[in-house]
């Protein structure tokens, strides 16, 4: 697009954009702006705001100072400069409504593998430990190590729970699974859970030879939805 001056090439120093486009498109959109709108407040052409809010690269500060003050905010907002802190401190959308999710509609964002929370209480107290999970036949299985945080679920109710928070929208989802914990013994069983995690692993590395699962007996979700963003 010729519409850069050199002084906006692209190069050492330009900031990372991560989901920079999405951003500036729904930043656009809240402000009630078109395309050409936003050309005008940056002196650029209407082709290249498109270009930019479609496709992923980085740009120049000279053009991202511009644009942030046409979008009426900052830098770091449009780049998600924040992203490193916890997720949830963006400000609130426009007439956010609280919905509840049917178990057809949690199994499905829970899938059949991520990242999720196991909750587990022993002498110590409850805690909270993040686990790599698989998920088949109503039941959440996680692989973790003999005496370890999460292997006091146990022979105990727990509660699991997975979620997803999008701060460029500021809405997400979340949910919770309880039921029954149990130590995975059986060799079909284990083989059978082995075969399904497939290329699942620990992040946290170490020898992990214990296979928890836990049956749903309860399963509930939410999710926030958004007018604007």
């Amino acid at each position: 697009m010729a519409d850069r001056s050199k002084s906006d090439a692209e190069g050492p120093g330009a900031p990372a954009t991560g989901d920079f486009g999405r951003r500036v498109a729904a930043r656009r959109a809240y402000l009630g702006l078109s395309r050409r709108d936003v050309a005008l407040r940056t002196a650029s052409a209407p082709g290249y705001i498109e270009y930019v809010e479609t496709h992923p690269g980085s740009h120049g500060m000279g053009f991202m100072l511009r644009l942030a003050h046409a979008l009426e905010t900052t830098v770091d907002e449009l780049t998600g400069g924040t992203v490193d802190l916890p997720p949830g401190v963006g400000r609130a959308a426009g007439h956010p409504q609280l919905v509840e999710l049917s178990q057809k509609e949690c199994w499905m964002l829970v899938g059949d593998h991520g990242i999720g929370r196991v909750v587990v209480s022993n002498q110590r107290g409850p805690a909270v430990y993040p686990v790599n999970y698989v998920c088949a036949e109503n039941q959440i299985a996680y692989r973790t190590s003999q005496g370890s945080g999460p292997a006091d679920a146990a022979g105990k109710e727990t509660a699991f729970e997975v979620d997803h928070i999008d701060d460029a929208f500021s809405r997400g989802w979340s949910v919770l699974i309880v039921g029954e914990a149990t130590a995975v013994v059986e060799a079909q069983a284990i083989e059978r859970l082995e075969q399904e995690s497939g290329s699942v692993t620990p992040w946290a590395g170490g020898e992990k030879d214990l296979w928890i699962a836990l049956t749903a007996n309860r399963v509930t979700g939410r999710r926030i939805v958004t007018g604007e963003p």
